[in-house]
């Protein structure tokens, strides 16, 4: 009997054990594949973050290489603003140059000045030139007003009955529908002045139809006629204080 017990009590004791390494081996394995699994989460995530920071790497380059390009632009631009001020003053030197040789004529080695460069006709505060060419010179409104702006003027705009009674005594050889340009248009349905102001002349007040200027006719005043007509024309800019 008593063999038989000690066998028993062997045979529990090498029961436990194994169940404890049973336990031991079952706990393991899953140890093992829980590191397993942290370190393949780690591995992404080492990963996500190495191609994050080599992205910020490539951004910061192109953020670089952008900062160069515009740093080389604004250099660019400051030397272009710089050529264009330079440029811009040598303009100027050379427009007072031309102003004052224009309006001041040289005589017996002095200087005299004049209200109003040669071929311009002063009157008041303003210069005119009549421009009385040929009829195949001749030009239609829009030429007209080109080539008073090449002069450094405009069309006339006439501000009231004694520079209107000017303007018309000078339309030389005008007559009927031939006559001079001056600066009063259609636009938008109302006559307007080259300078942008409306018509306020309250004895001159003709439907304002599509495509028409005003011509000033020697002792008849203004006629409304297309723009595309052939005439003379007479330009006007600010006299010279002397």
């Amino acid at each position: 009997v008593k063999v038989h017990s000690q066998t028993s009590e062997q045979t529990a004791d090498t029961n436990g054990k194994l169940n404890k390494k049973r336990l031991c081996a079952q706990h393991s394995g899953i140890t093992l594949s829980n590191l397993k699994i942290m370190y393949n989460v780690s591995e992404s995530k080492l990963k996500n973050l190495t191609e994050e920071n080599q992205n910020l790497k490539t951004r910061n380059q192109e953020l670089e290489t952008r900062n160069q390009e515009l740093e080389t632009q604004r250099n660019n631009l400051t030397q272009q603003i710089e050529k264009k001020e330079t440029e811009w003053n040598e303009l100027n030197v050379t427009r007072a140059q031309w102003t004052i040789d224009a309006y001041c004529s040289i005589e017996e080695n002095q200087r005299h000045c004049n209200a109003c460069q040669d071929g311009w006709l002063n009157n008041t505060s303003s210069c005119y030139a009549i421009n009385n060419p040929g009829l195949n010179e001749q030009k239609n409104w829009r030429e007209a007003r080109e080539n008073c702006r090449g002069k450094g003027s405009d069309l006339v705009v006439i501000v009231d009955e004694k520079e209107k009674k000017y303007v018309s005594d000078h339309s030389w050889e005008s007559s009927g529908t031939s006559g001079y340009w001056i600066g009063l248009r259609v636009e938008d349905g109302r006559w307007k002045w080259v300078d942008g102001s409306d018509l306020t002349e309250e004895s001159w007040k003709k439907p304002p139809e599509k495509d028409h200027c005003a011509i000033s006719v020697k002792d008849r005043g203004w006629k409304s006629v297309n723009c595309s007509e052939r005439n003379r024309w007479i330009c006007e800019k600010a006299a010279l204080s002397v």
